[in-house]
């Protein structure tokens, strides 16, 4: 009974957390963008238990409204391609569609919303890493969005440090020719560790693999011990 209410719980969260990241995600292996992200994708796809993949560019950035700013990861996403990966771009399609390429909307998590006080069609202020040369020395490299709406994953983790702009908008903010990796879904989201290794060994080293146990690895790694903890308790 212990064990299948801890099960539940971890699907619980796992799931949650998975309606927000992809199952795999393929990155230039310099950090730079993709030479050809459709290639990337294409060569991707030949694994059968890939049935989905998306273009992103992805930063830790500030964002922030007046003078309250809060670090977050700003991921730049194409809101068509992004349905085939994630349950939120597919189950709020309407709000995606409003991250149009030139129009720099952002869509951001509920609860970073809330901490920034910021509603619907606010103006909010995202900080770029690093800095802008000029003759008055270095400045902060900056840009203003509006916001078009929130979501809510039902995980604080990404509710309140979590925001999405356009794909193109992300690649002119954070200066990198285009797409930066591709994000993959599977037919079995408990196959990502293996396949992520298998499609690391077949497309070399100018790419970097990485499934989603790996970009939440602290909780990944806290499950398994749980459970052989349980295991030796029971």
């Amino acid at each position: 009974f212990v064990l299948s209410v801890m099960n539940g719980f971890q699907k619980e969260v796992r799931d949650r957390m998975l309606s927000v990241v992809a199952h795999v995600e393929v990155m230039d292996a310099s950090g730079g963008a993709l030479p050809d992200w459709k290639a990337t994708a294409a060569a991707a796809a030949q694994d059968p238990r890939v049935v989905g993949a998306a273009p992103f560019v992805v930063a830790q950035a500030l964002v922030g409204r007046g003078d309250d700013r809060r670090g977050a990861v700003v991921r730049g996403i194409d809101p068509a391609e992004e349905a085939k990966v994630t349950d939120l771009a597919r189950g709020s399609a309407a709000l995606m569609a409003q991250l149009r390429p030139g129009e720099w909307n952002i869509v951001v998590g509920v609860e970073l919303a809330r901490m920034l006080g910021a509603g619907v069609g606010d103006k909010i202020t995202v900080v770029a890493p690093g800095g802008q040369t000029t003759p008055a020395g270095v400045v902060p490299r900056l840009r203003q969005f509006t916001l078009a709406g929130t979501f809510s994953a039902g995980h604080y983790e990404y509710d309140s440090a979590l925001a999405l702009i356009h794909v193109d908008d992300a690649a002119r903010l954070f200066r990198v020719e285009g797409p930066m990796g591709v994000q993959l879904r599977l037919a079995d989201v408990m196959d990502a560790r293996r396949a992520g290794f298998e499609l690391q060994a077949r497309l070399g080293g100018e790419v970097f693999v990485r499934d989603w146990t790996r970009i939440n690895r602290n909780w990944y790694d806290a499950v398994q011990i749980e459970k052989r903890l349980m295991g030796i308790i029971l």
